[in-house]
């Protein structure tokens, strides 16, 4: 190739009219090619209307964002438990070097006879997928619930042999608050528990936890308008039961023996207005002591203890 091959752009042959002079490589050329319309201001990144739009962008996707998302149950006892519960587990996580014990050992046992993928990782990976260390070696990844539809839930209940006792959550954000109740319905003989589809507490890897691996053994169903789907099981034929502080019947005076839906409200704000009034009786738990209220999930499960006591007897 004649010319310094090292120099951009075209270069003459020596003896031309012009001489060896070097060329734009085709850039004056384009330049005067035509580049269209101007875009509009918010589609231009470096304009303040497009600095605006791109931050309204990522403030719209934050609050969009997919909150069913696979879950990371941490520490030994309650990856063994939701083992042990059988719990529809992906993948468990064990640290390298970490220190054996019998719930360690156990975890890896249950995790290989029901073909759970077992991966060892380093300490730094398993902290980083955990963001705050606190997993004592060893992770189990859970994925999204798998939520029933209220109306399966309630044909399930009203079809066993034992009249239907269903838990509906109003209010409950604290995921600790629904894995309790979880595991108080299982333990009293409930058939399920309903959520509503938005502003709740959903089965994340905490309420697996708090709820001992219950939430794989019991139905959670969501619904897409709680006062909508406590209307239609009252049309069904079910006793609505609201738990309140402020009820103006006591749990003494409660008959529970037929088809029941529990309808627990939050510590603070208890039921909301329209819940109430879809409620055929707000209860309230005796206290015999200065306390006011009782934690939600305490609540439930005091309710739920004497409703199996009444149905037992």
């Amino acid at each position: 190739m004649a010319g310094n091959s090292k120099r951009r752009g075209a270069v003459r042959k020596e003896g031309t009219k012009k001489g060896p002079t070097v060329g734009s490589g085709g850039v004056r050329r384009r330049g005067l090619e035509g580049r269209g319309a101007t875009p509009p201001a918010h589609e231009r990144p470096h304009h303040p209307a497009g600095k605006r739009a791109a931050k309204t962008a990522r403030r719209d996707q934050g609050r969009h964002k997919k909150t069913d998302e696979n879950e990371l149950v941490l520490g030994r006892n309650p990856v063994v438990e939701c083992l042990r519960a059988g719990v529809p587990a992906s993948a468990l996580y064990v640290m390298l070097g970490a220190e054996s014990d019998e719930r360690l050992t156990e975890s890896v046992q249950r995790a290989a006879d029901s073909g759970i993928p077992i991966m060892e990782v380093q300490r730094h990976d398993l902290d980083r997928l955990s963001t705050n260390g606190l997993h004592q070696g060893i992770a189990l990844q859970v994925p999204p619930y798998d939520y029933q539809h209220p109306d399966d839930m309630l044909k399930a209940a009203t079809t066993d042999a034992t009249p239907a006792l269903l838990v509906a959550l109003d209010n409950i954000s604290d995921p600790r608050n629904l894995g309790a109740i979880v595991r108080s319905v299982a333990a009293f003989g409930g058939h399920g528990v309903l959520i509503p589809q938005r502003r709740s507490a959903s089965v994340t890897a905490v309420a697996w936890r708090t709820s001992a691996g219950a939430a794989a053994r019991l139905r959670v169903a969501r619904a897409t308008n709680l006062n909508r789907t406590l209307k239609s099981w009252s049309d069904a034929g079910l006793q609505i039961v609201g738990l309140d502080a402020g009820g103006d019947t006591e749990l003494d005076e409660l008959d529970a023996t037929g088809p029941t839906v529990v309808v627990v409200g939050s510590e603070g704000k208890g039921l909301s207005r329209l819940v109430r009034e879809n409620c055929d009786a707000i209860v309230s738990i005796p206290m015999a002591g200065p306390t006011e209220s009782l934690n939600a999930s305490v609540a439930a499960g005091v309710v739920l203890a004497e409703i199996a006591r009444q149905r037992r007897s």
